[in-house]
């Protein structure tokens, strides 16, 4: 790693801008959204560092800030975002972005190649990030490592615990796609980053590829600068300083705050900050307390659970939270002793609510039924508060660390009372909590300490200056970036037959390998192709779209990489059943076996305008929309609407940068008829079919097959 690193952060879903992040404003916008955020501030400072660049989703939505709108925003000047569109301009949650992935990974290739970023290393945050991730390291040829936040099965296994129907958990939450997901990322990734050793034993370790997984236990930190313990503000020297001034601002709304909800508000305070999540056990909590009359008598409780204006806008997972906090107020008669404020100050409120916690003599509760870090722990820790956290996840870690609180187990309303009454009753317990959690913070968890100790892995591990599939430096993008011209041609009576001229041809693309590119646009599949192209000793192209265009691979470093993209975008009302159940009534119509997802093949009897018009009209009064492509006039091949090879072509000039002034086409066949036509240097063979007679654009070759791409060279002067 002589050379300064330039990372891609993927980090999808959530609302992340360079200041004031709205903690809490959603399900998806809690810990993981800090966590990218303070990781990619401190990894931008590291001196091994030249550029961290963040990629997540851009949305244009009146219900929150334009700032999400911003395609790139800097951070520092080190550090910048960089915002794509997936699935329009709406706000939508993680779970239903999984279909759009592939968009997305188009779309931050665009933004790779237009502002020609260079990526020595992606890393990749939660799930849907390690798809995205995995397909950029294909198509970039570089590494990718990945820190998951959280887990589907165990997530899974959590819910069914709890009685949620598992028909629910697969509507709401898409987990077996995540699961298969995450399976690979495991397998692919160079690196999984944890947090905590239980997150690989007992997590991970439920996977089939936990065995091809490599883990790193990294803890990560908190912003010490924010989170200062309370004691600080009784120091002299502090009162001079903007923070000071900041706090008593802060803790004054803070007082204000809580007098609405609370008879006495000088009591120790109960806090705990967290999204309104079933798995949070927001519930348990509240039971908790409610049952002890001797903790209500100690103490106040106080919940954080998000942001929000009017709980009948929230979705229906966070009001029905919200509304079983309010409906366990009024079961425990808590009027005056649980306080429910409904909104804070993340960036400035939240750092102070820990030290006013802290000088009321309180405690800081996780009661979550699996927490796979618990970064409000550390936060609560730095600021001198004890903590009492869930028994399942990292918060044993923690507390194994700093020895700063209790575990609990949060299913046993008795136990978690009983462990806050203990350290709020003992002040000596309490004390001796505080300083630990203070002094150890400093110790384990800093950012500082984490991006250290992750570049020194990357390091030692050789991530960077190696990569598992390929040794070259050199990418799908590089390639194709080198390439001065392009030629894509037919396979069948184009490319091939006549063998003196394929040899002729083979021999210019031999001598021009460096400058031209060079692709096959073939009616055949893809192991078709690959046979009639090794026996005809034709070498591999960069391109092939086989298919009629319905199907898009690489060849790269002796592989073939298949675009996922294309073929999604092909997806939309395409229904291949209901076309064959039409395509019956016509008896001039046979099948041919080599169908594939995307093109229905038949033979076609004495092809003709009427037939063609006829079967049109068949597909059209039942509202299908497709392309019905003749070739020969006796094969027929029936393809999504967005489907042809010309179609194929356009698409790939949009997401690699190619000029299609830079693109020479050649063909003989209907099936190249709309390439032939569309684009604007054209081959047609002399041995054409009669398909191509009426084109009037392209330049007519008197050479036939391989012979007519050279002259069409000569034609175009294209080289």
């Amino acid at each position: 790693m002589k050379n300064k690193l330039n990372i891609l952060v993927v980090n999808i879903h959530g609302l992340l801008r360079s200041k004031k992040l709205e903690l809490g404003r959603d399900a998806d916008t809690g810990g993981q959204t800090k966590y990218v955020y303070e990781y990619v501030k401190e990894l931008s400072r590291q001196p091994e560092i030249n550029k961290v660049y963040v990629v997540t989703r851009l949305f244009s939505d009146k219900r929150y800030s334009s700032d999400y709108s911003l395609a790139v925003e800097a951070i520092n000047d080190k550090a910048e975002i960089f915002r794509v569109r997936s699935y329009g301009l709406k706000y939508i949650k993680k779970e239903k972005l999984w279909p759009y992935l592939d968009e997305f990974v188009d779309n931050t290739l665009e933004v790779v190649i237009k502002k020609k970023l260079r990526i020595d290393l992606i890393h990749s945050h939660y799930a849907d990030a390690g798809y995205v991730a995995m397909e950029l390291s294909k198509l970039l040829n570089k590494p990718f490592i990945h820190t998951g936040h959280s887990l589907g099965i165990p997530k899974r296994k959590k819910l069914i615990e709890n009685n949620v129907d598992e028909t629910s958990i697969e509507i709401d939450y898409k987990l077996s796609h995540r699961i298969a997901v995450e399976n690979k990322i495991i397998k692919k990734a160079r690196m999984i980053v944890t947090s905590t050793n239980q997150e690989v034993e007992q997590q991970y370790s439920m996977y089939d590829n936990y065995d091809r997984g490599t883990y790193e236990v990294i803890t990560p930190g908190i912003d010490l600068k924010k989170f200062y313990p309370y004691f600080y503000l009784k120091d002299r020297n502090f009162r001079y300083l903007r923070s000071y001034e900041l706090s008593l601002e802060m803790r004054e709304s803070i007082r204000k705050e809580l007098r609405r909800f609370l008879v006495k508000p000088n009591k120790p305070l109960i806090l705990t900050i967290c999204r309104p999540e079933k798995r949070k056990n927001i519930e348990g909590l509240i039971e908790a307390y409610g049952l002890d009359k001797e903790l209500q008598a100690m103490a106040n409780l106080a919940i954080f659970a998000g942001l929000r204006k009017d709980i009948s806008k929230k979705n229906r997972f966070e009001q029905r939270i919200l509304m079983d906090m309010l409906l366990l107020m009024d079961k425990y008669d808590l009027y005056g002793k649980l306080a429910i404020p409904k909104k804070h100050d993340s960036e400035f409120e939240i750092p102070e609510l820990y030290r006013f916690t802290a000088q009321l003599g309180g405690v800081f509760i996780n009661p979550a039924y699996i927490e796979p870090f618990g970064l409000t722990l550390l936060e609560a820790a730095a600021s001198g508060v004890p903590i009492v956290a869930t028994d399942n996840g990292g918060p044993a870690d923690i507390i194994r660390n700093c020895h700063n609180g209790l575990l609990v187990n949060v299913k046993d309303p008795a136990e978690i009372s009983k462990a806050l009454r203990k350290i709020i009753s003992d002040q000596g317990e309490w004390s001796e909590f505080s300083n630990n959690g203070i002094n150890n913070v400093k110790i384990f968890y800093s950012w500082e300490h984490h991006c250290r100790q992750l570049i020194k892995i990357i390091k030692s591990r050789n991530i960077v200056s190696s990569n598992k599939t390929n040794k070259s430096d050199s990418s799908i993008k590089d390639i194709f970036a080198s390439f001065e011209k392009f030629i894509i041609t037919d396979i069948d009576n184009t490319l091939i037959g006549d063998k003196t001229e394929l040899k002729r041809f083979l021999e210019w693309l031999e001598q021009n390998r460096s400058r031209v590119g060079f692709g096959v646009a073939t009616g055949r599949n893809i192991n078709s192709t690959l046979q009639v192209l090794s026996e005809n000793n034709v070498p591999m192209p960069d391109i092939i779209i086989s298919s009629v265009g319905t199907e898009i691979y690489y060849h790269f470093s002796g592989r073939l990489i298949s675009d996922n993209r294309w073929a999604i975008s092909l997806k939309n009302k395409w229904d291949p059943e209901k076309i064959k159940e039409i395509m019956r009534q016509f008896d001039f119509l046979t099948t041919q076996k080599d169908n594939r997802c995307y093109k229905i093949s038949y033979y076609i009897k004495e092809s003709n305008n009427e037939k063609i018009k006829k079967m049109n009209a068949a597909l059209k009064d039942k509202h299908i929309k497709a392309c019905l492509t003749v070739t020969e006039n006796r094969l027929l091949d029936i393809l999504p609407f967005s489907a042809s090879k010309y179609k194929a072509i356009k698409y790939l000039a949009k997401k690699w940068n190619i000029s299609e002034d830079n693109v020479l086409v050649s063909g003989d066949s209907g099936n190249d008829r709309e390439m032939l036509r569309e684009m604007k240097k054209s081959v047609v063979v002399a041995n054409y079919q009669n398909e191509l007679k009426s084109l009037k654009k392209s330049f007519f070759s008197k050479e036939k097959y391989a012979g007519a791409i050279l002259d069409g060279l000569k034609h175009y002067k294209f080289i």
